[in-house]
């Protein structure tokens, strides 16, 4: 006899007060031709995925699998009237997961999943966990989504992440699978957490070796109190997600300062152009994990020019305008403003210094309408013609930040 059941996140949230947007559904009992005949669309090419015709909800057959190659879609699915709701609940990646509610409101619980949101604890549901790599992924991105509810991973689901890393599983997930775990993973209230858990299993060393090389490289006490170079890294990010959930600046910020890892030990602590040392592996990255372009522009242009963001104040007429130009603001002033925001954290994101104000955003944008205030018309104006177009602006718009600049002086001189 066919039953249908509510299951995964929806259960989960509802039963901890949590907010949920989506609702996924199984169904006990049926067959696809059943379920077609009924009205539901079929979708996905590998398992019977049904959308209900009314509301576009998705619907599942119950299933089982098995692992049949390596990686994430390695596996044959298997669907019948007589798999059981325990059967397809065990199937899944953490107990908390593995809940399902039935049309009375009554809560199926086979691998106590109920418990261990009680706990706080995110537990794997049987050994199969180990099948797919993508699950490592997900329960660091949970640990971060639920992090300030005081959620943790099990001592032993963590040591069979760490199995899996070790028995090359990790390296088997497709580029498009990490990117979309990380970019939402960004976006949850404690990101942090997601590339600390990532850490701890080993699986940072493999998905973004250029980020895990820069924890225990030093940086000058003076300047970053928290001295590790890693450490400051999750510590702007921490900064950038109080300001934002744009994962274009979040993971602008995150990966700023790769070329520290890179810097010669005779210079350590100090990390002369490391600016420029981090423009390559950026790019390295971001084409390995296949990251949008906007985001890989504004990572590079934010790993560029931070520094110069942060010492604008002694930047001469002609180099502030050159600056402006380079991060393509007339054009792009979105991305200018973005480049600010990660610059703001990348400078709170040192210990003991997360409220430190950060004047240097204010006076680029200011600099900005300065510069944006004058346009062609102002030099045709003036009979200037053609080619040299170009020249006049930039020198009008050079001695306007010089005025900018003195009367800034002027006006903040102690």
């Amino acid at each position: 006899m066919k039953q249908t059941y509510l299951v995964g996140g929806a259960v989960r949230d509802k039963y901890m007060g949590y907010p949920f947007h989506e609702r996924d559904w199984v169904v006990v009992g049926s067959t696809p031709e059943a379920m077609q005949a009924a009205g539901f669309r079929p979708v996905g090419k590998d398992f019977p995925v049904f959308l209900h015709p009314d509301s576009g909800e998705e619907y599942a057959l119950a299933r089982t699998e098995r692992k049949t190659a390596p990686g994430y879609s390695g596996f044959a699915f298997h669907t019948s009237p007589d798999i059981t709701l325990e059967e397809d609940l065990g199937r899944r990646d953490l107990t908390i997961n593995a809940i399902a509610e039935d049309e009375t409101g009554k809560l199926y619980d086979p691998y106590h999943g109920v418990d261990d949101i009680k706990a706080r604890l995110l537990r794997h549901v049987s050994p199969a966990f180990s099948e797919d790599p993508v699950r490592i992924l997900r329960v660091a991105r949970f640990a971060a989504r639920y992090h300030h509810l005081g959620f943790k991973v099990a001592p032993e689901t963590l040591q069979l992440m760490t199995a899996m890393v070790e028995a090359g599983e990790v390296a088997h997930l497709v580029p498009e699978r990490v990117w979309k775990e990380l970019e939402r993973a960004l976006g949850e209230q404690s990101p942090t957490v997601f590339i600390e858990v990532l850490r701890q299993c080993g699986a940072l060393k493999v998905i973004m070796p250029e980020l895990d090389a820069l924890f225990g490289v030093p940086q000058p006490a003076r300047h970053h109190p928290e001295i590790d170079c890693g450490k400051h890294s999750l510590l702007a990010l921490a900064e950038a997600r109080k300001l934002t959930d744009d994962s274009a600046i979040l993971l602008a910020t995150l990966i700023h300062d790769l070329g520290k890892a890179t810097t010669p030990a005779a210079e350590l602590p100090r990390h002369i152009a490391h600016e420029q040392r981090s423009l390559s592996l950026i790019n390295t990255l971001c084409e390995r994990l296949a990251v949008p372009k906007r985001h890989r522009e504004l990572s590079v242009i934010v790993a560029r020019d931070h520094t110069n963001c942060h010492r604008v104040f002694e930047l001469k007429a002609k180099t502030l305008l050159s600056l402006i130009q380079r991060l393509d603001t007339f054009r792009r002033p979105q991305q200018a403003e973005d480049f600010l925001v990660c610059c703001e954290a990348d400078a709170r994101g040192r210990e003991g210094l997360s409220r430190q104000p950060y004047p240097q955003a204010d006076y680029v944008r200011q600099a900005i309408a300065v510069c944006t205030g004058i346009q062609a018309k102002d030099v045709i104006s003036e009979g200037v013609s053609g080619k040299a177009i170009g020249a006049a602006i930039d020198h009008k718009r050079q001695q306007a930040l010089q005025t900018f600049k003195t009367e800034y002086q002027e006006a903040n001189r102690t």
